[in-house]
């Protein structure tokens, strides 16, 4: 049987969009993606919890669009002009609840991509109802912008997300190990993102290759013993 050691080699992810599995679980939002030309008044809204996926499809978009991808807590009203210019992504709009500079940026952002004919996309977790923005204006921009939610993941895209995430730390894990893990942990893409920083860890300062029962020490130290 080959062995696989882990190597603290750099994590490269991938972010193409080969790499984006599609399942019943995301499939709408992917869908709206590459229909981002027909997008209701140019704009588009994805949501779901950390680790769905939503950095990748924003990545995919700004490929087909030539997009500019920037984090909403990084937004300047001194620099919105100049990004209205094109298509633009905004990540994690969520995070600038409470935070009016940002807020006020982006609602300029969001107006002069309208007016310039621009496609513009936001990302963030939850619906904007539950963002606790505090400046009405863009609150209800983004409430009126159309919304694809990234749902928790089925067995099929779990197994395919751990698998990719193992990649990026490059890392094979076997069928079997896969298959043991997504028996037993939790059913969320955070859970999975994790559980491959704790095994490439552990199995890093141990020297000892990628198995079920290192998974097991992870997953449930009390049944460690049996494995």
């Amino acid at each position: 049987m080959t062995t696989q050691l882990s190597f603290d080699l750099p994590v490269r992810p991938a972010l193409g969009r080969d790499d984006f599995f599609i399942s019943p679980s995301n499939q709408i939002a992917v869908s709206r993606i590459d229909s981002w030309p027909h997008w209701s008044n140019r704009k588009m809204l994805i949501t779901g919890p950390q680790g769905a996926g939503k950095t990748h499809l924003t990545h995919v978009w700004a490929k087909q669009s030539g997009a500019t991808i920037i984090d909403a807590k990084q937004l300047q009203e001194d620099t919105v002009a100049a990004l209205s210019l094109g298509p633009v992504a905004v990540e994690d709009v969520h995070l600038i609840a409470g935070i009016e500079a940002q807020q006020t940026a982006l609602f300029h952002l969001h107006n002069m991509c309208l007016e310039a004919g621009q496609p513009i996309l936001f990302t963030g977790r939850k619906d904007p109802q539950h963002w606790h923005l505090t400046l009405p204006d863009l609150d209800s921009r983004l409430r009126g912008t159309d919304l694809a939610q990234l749902n928790a993941p089925d067995d099929t895209l779990l197994r395919a997300v751990l698998i990719k995430l193992f990649s990026d730390r490059q890392l094979s894990p076997s069928p079997e190990l896969v298959t043991y893990v997504v028996r037993r942990i939790n059913r969320s893409f955070d859970a999975a993102q994790t559980l491959v920083l704790e095994m490439d860890a552990l199995s890093l300062a141990e020297r000892r290759p990628l198995s079920r029962g290192l998974a097991a020490r992870l997953l449930d130290p009390v049944q460690d013993d049996l494995i």
